[in-house]
């Protein structure tokens, strides 16, 4: 590059710095964007303290500049690619994250009040797949209980449609007869009791559900034993025992739970004969109380005795051979629960059936287990 204008020899800068004496630095601006600006530092040169010379030493920015801008320009361009590609990475990384989100949403369009069948593939680890097992477990909760109430409903329709059904053929056939009235009469009034003890134990089930189902009190487990015991003897003809008493006391509902123990005794009596034996008893421990009735009746297959304490259950092998409606063992079941305790069944045929009440001691009605029943 030859010597801008300004640094050639007969410039007005070359004159100056001809005349030095001593050493200066400075800066010239020059409107030449090929020059920049002019940097300059001066040295004098002396021989035995006289000067002889001057050395100069000067520096052009316009290169500097240059570069600094085609530094600009570069770094410019990289960084926007880097932008580019990080955008494009995190669209295509969202949506592989959000996938599952959008076939949330997807199967949660899909599903309706007749299908509640869809439920998300569950692919890995980490917050979105717990996020579809959360959902399909819901799902599960959610169809159970809708399966439960339609199965509720048509077989509650069943109960009643049978009893209206019979009542109308009878009055239909109801001639003028006076005898043939009183039957007639006698027979609806009996049908009439069954539907009304049927809509009792419907009333009964529904009010488990609230938290006010119980009226808890002290109990003490020797009296109140005692007192069932007493009151079971008048349901049938059997050979009743008292086994063991409890020694100890209680939180629960003394009505509630006397409902519940006298149901099983009920319920003994409907598969024994006259000479069977039905046994009452109830035991304390560390881990709570347990009320127990036992038979020697007909037993219970083990076939059935999974699905025994479903509502209008009925077993196969002429278990709940009565006339009731299959809610004697739910309801036990529903006071049991809302105790916080369980029902447990050890049967077998031929040899008779032992059904047990196992509740805690301490009974608090905020903790009920039906609280977080997942079909409630």
């Amino acid at each position: 590059m030859p010597l801008p204008e300004v640094l050639q020899p007969d410039s007005k800068l070359i004159q100056e710095w001809a005349t030095l004496k001593v050493p200066i630095e400075g800066r010239i601006n020059v409107a030449d964007s090929e020059v920049g600006n002019v940097l300059y530092e001066t040295y004098v040169l002396e021989a035995n303290g006289v000067p002889r010379g001057l050395f100069v030493a000067a520096h052009l920015t316009a290169g500097e500049r240059q570069e600094a801008l085609s530094s600009i320009y570069v770094f410019t361009k990289v960084a926007i690619g880097v932008i580019l590609v990080s955008f494009l990475l995190a669209w295509l990384g969202s949506r592989q994250l959000l996938k599952p989100v959008e076939s949330l949403a997807k199967t949660a369009r899909t599903i309706n009040e007749t299908d509640l069948s869809k439920r998300l593939e569950v692919v890995g680890t980490g917050e979105l797949a717990d996020l579809a097992t959360t959902f399909n477990a819901m799902m599960n909760r959610l169809q159970g209980a809708f399966d439960s109430q339609r199965n509720f409903i048509n077989d509650a329709g069943h109960e009643l449609r049978t009893p209206l059904t019979i009542i109308q053929g009878h009055l239909e056939l109801m001639g003028d007869d006076p005898q043939d009235r009183e039957e007639t009469l006698t027979l609806v009034m009996d049908e009439l009791d069954r539907m009304g003890r049927f809509v009792n134990d419907l009333l009964l089930l529904a009010k488990a559900e609230r938290t006010d189902f119980l009226q808890l009190e002290t109990i003490d487990a020797t009296a109140f034993t005692e007192e069932v015991f007493t009151k079971a003897t008048a349901l049938a003809d059997r050979q009743w025992q008292l086994s063991n008493t409890a020694q100890g006391t209680l939180v629960g509902d003394r009505q509630r739970l006397t409902g519940a123990i006298l149901n099983l005794a009920q319920n003994a009596t409907q598969h024994t004969t006259t000479t069977d034996i039905i046994e009452l008893g109830s035991a304390i421990s560390r881990s709570g109380v347990r009320f127990w009735v036992r038979d020697t009746g007909a037993g219970i297959s083990p076939a059935d005795q999974p699905r025994i304490f479903d509502r209008f259950a009925r077993a196969a092998h002429s278990y709940r051979r009565s006339e009731g409606a299959g809610l004697g063992l739910s309801i036990v079941k529903a006071i049991a629960e809302s105790h916080g305790g369980t029902v447990e069944l050890v049967s077998q045929l031929g040899i008779g059936s032992t059904f047990t009440l196992v509740l805690p001691l301490d009974r608090s009605p905020r903790d009920k287990a039906y609280d977080s029943h997942p079909n409630r």
